[in-house]
């Protein structure tokens, strides 16, 4: 018997799609310039989503032309966009915008977090936490991971490049006085059967760890990173990778610097590479 083809969903999909004309006047104020964009629900409402772009024009335009996003356009009433000078000052301004502001459709970076890193104390692991320490200036931290079992997933994998015993890490309760089951199978060095010794144990995990190392914040105080798009100047202020605002001229960067925030993750790993590597421009706002 003859049975009709199923449609293919995606032909559902962009049947239902319908080209956003009311959104089209909000394209002629959009430069092709860096920024941050939001998408607009109803008046009063949280924002629906917000983006960045190094082409805030391109970027949005990318957005209309879809038929996948047919269920945020359908929502939308209107898109505004902020300019910054710099692809680091849209990262910036949308981590924080998305923090602040709660978009409904974006995942990453919605909510605050308590972030966990690892900790060597002796020849022991250890998982730490952000509201314990101050992430920011502690040193011998590595890794960055949004729960415990990511931090030892980690360690694990760790354990793994470095054939280490997951008992001598804490990972496992090996019975006492044997070696565990994975230096049987030659996956660990056999420091559990006296095969290497502590110390070299020790040493190959810290080669291991080195790669994850939380680097401390390397200023005395708070600094203005310049960046530059055409005539476009902004001077992004930054203490204890934590973002502060932006400015226009350094006696109000100063002003920006004075406060003394918590470490936030997703700016170090924004700035960590453009701060550490020596290319950024930087300004020493405070001693």
């Amino acid at each position: 018997m003859h049975r009709p083809s199923r449609r293919r969903p995606e032909f559902d999909a962009a049947r239902m799609y319908e080209y956003p004309q009311h959104l089209r006047a909000a394209l002629d104020d959009l430069p092709a310039a860096p920024g941050v964009y939001i998408f607009h629900g109803q008046e009063g409402a949280l924002p629906l989503y917000i983006g960045k772009s190094v082409n805030l024009r391109s970027r949005v335009l990318s957005h209309l032309r879809n038929p996948e996003e047919a269920r945020l356009l359908r929502q939308t009433v209107r898109i505004s966009h902020i300019r910054t000078a710099g692809e680091i000052g849209a990262l910036l301004l949308e981590a924080r915008l998305i923090k602040q502001q709660q978009p409904l459709l974006n995942q990453k970076l919605r909510h605050h977090r308590q972030w966990c890193a690892l900790r060597v104390q002796g020849s022991l692991p250890e998982v730490v936490y952000s509201k314990d320490l101050n992430f920011a200036t502690e040193p011998g931290l590595y890794g960055l991971y949004a729960s415990r079992h990511g931090a030892l997933e980690a360690l694990r994998q760790v354990a793994d490049d470095q054939r280490l015993c997951y008992g001598a890490l804490g990972l496992e309760k090996p019975a006492p006085g044997r070696a565990c089951f994975r230096a049987m199978l030659r996956q660990c060095a056999g420091v559990c059967r006296g095969d290497e010794t502590p110390e070299s144990h020790r040493q190959r995990l810290f080669t291991g760890l080195e790669g994850l190392r939380v680097a401390c914040w390397p200023y005395p105080g708070a600094v203005g990173l310049v960046e530059r798009e055409g005539a476009e100047q902004q001077i992004h202020v930054v203490r204890n990778w934590h973002y502060l605002g932006s400015a226009q001229d350094a006696a109000e960067a100063r002003q920006l610097g004075q406060a003394a925030p918590e470490f936030d993750a997703d700016v170090y790993k924004i700035l960590c590479k453009p701060l550490l590597s020596g290319r950024a421009e930087i300004i020493l706002l405070q001693a």
